[in-house]
């Protein structure tokens, strides 16, 4: 049966304190992949480690624990939908998507517990931990430097998650990280520290347990209304000057002796919301620009070929689609490197 976000917005549901949706991890899709990821720990020589999971608001491992946060949304196939729905962009929509983040996660875990940051080599390896963190973050696309796992080439944000990223493709199931990053030197010499690493601390006891939880779902006294709540940020970066563009991609697609003068065109607002999802997904994936602002981003174009009346002949949608799907790119592309869509 399909999911339906609409159920969790009905009155008493969308504003209902999170804590009081009696959500948990037992009994629900997460359980047999928890079960699936802890046998990838033993098969790993890693069982001495046991981190705690949990929901929470987001994924994440508080600093000096062994506790993996997973996102509460993920607990309920009505709240995906719902996050979706309202994201844009779920992490973790499916089985294989919730083992890679778990195996990043579980990096942090190895890191924190075994206090791995203060080693000289994992230093000279990735930096000092002590960097100051920023959830925004400049990424070089294609730095052979780093490993690529999550999307957004998220090892390139801080030292931290530089190892817990290059710790996924260590543990990665089935993959051959020498002969996928046989021509990174750098890469595979973080890889090469990695696998030294967990081969000298399979046997020890790890030096950190502690499990406290942040924002446990238990705890969240906000509603999903206000978790929801319209985020404002990326707005006022938005650039005036893209009805240029628009006009030139819809003028374009709409001459040549190929297109039927009486057929009526389709709307380009409706394909650029049609485009939406998968636009998201794949221009964090290839860029790094969060899914946020493209979201922004993407509805203020659609917004504007209203507007402006903006259509394209049917025939030619492939055509509006490559060519809506380069401009965004470059624009998510000049924000990442600039900080802003246009020079």
């Amino acid at each position: 049966m399909a999911a339906d976000p609409a159920r969790f917005h009905e009155s008493t549901l969308w504003s209902t304190p999170i804590r009081d949706l009696g959500l948990t991890i037992e009994g629900t899709r997460l359980e047999p992949i928890l079960a699936e990821f802890e046998a990838e720990l033993a098969a790993a020589a890693l069982s001495r480690v046991r981190p705690r999971f949990y929901l929470s608001t987001e994924w994440g491992v508080p600093f000096g624990t062994v506790a993996i946060a997973i996102p509460f949304y993920l607990a309920h196939p009505d709240l995906t939908a719902l996050h979706a729905e309202r994201v844009g962009h779920v992490e973790g929509f499916d089985r294989a998507d919730i083992l890679r983040y778990l195996r990043h996660e579980m990096g942090h875990v190895v890191n924190y517990a075994y206090r791995l940051y203060d080693e000289e080599e994992w230093v000279k390896q990735f930096g000092s931990i002590t960097q100051p963190y920023s959830e925004e973050y400049r990424p070089e696309p294609f730095s052979r430097r780093y490993v690529r796992h999550l999307p957004g080439w998220y090892a390139q944000k801080h030292p931290d998650e530089d190892w817990a990223e290059t710790f996924a493709v260590w543990m990665t199931p089935g993959l051959d990280w020498r002969r996928q990053y046989g021509g990174w030197p750098v890469a595979a010499a973080k890889l090469a520290y990695c696998e030294r690493e967990m081969a000298a601390i399979h046997d020890r006891e790890p030096l950190v347990t502690a499990a406290e939880l942040d924002e446990d779902v238990g705890e969240i006294e906000y509603s999903l209304d206000q978790y929801y709540r319209d985020d404002p940020s990326g707005r006022d970066e938005l650039p005036p000057g893209l009805d240029g563009a628009l006009l030139a991609i819809f003028e374009d697609l709409g001459s040549g002796e190929s297109v039927p003068t009486d057929e009526p065109l389709a709307a380009a607002s409706a394909l650029i919301r049609r485009l939406e999802p998968e636009l998201l997904a794949n221009v964090f994936r290839w860029t790094g620009h969060f899914p946020e602002r493209t979201r922004v981003l993407l509805r203020y174009l659609a917004d504007r070929s209203a507007q402006l009346q903006q259509g394209y002949p049917r025939a030619r949608e492939q055509a509006a689609i490559v060519a809506l799907t380069t401009l965004v790119t470059g624009l998510a592309m000049n924000y990442v490197q600039r900080g802003s869509y246009l020079p």
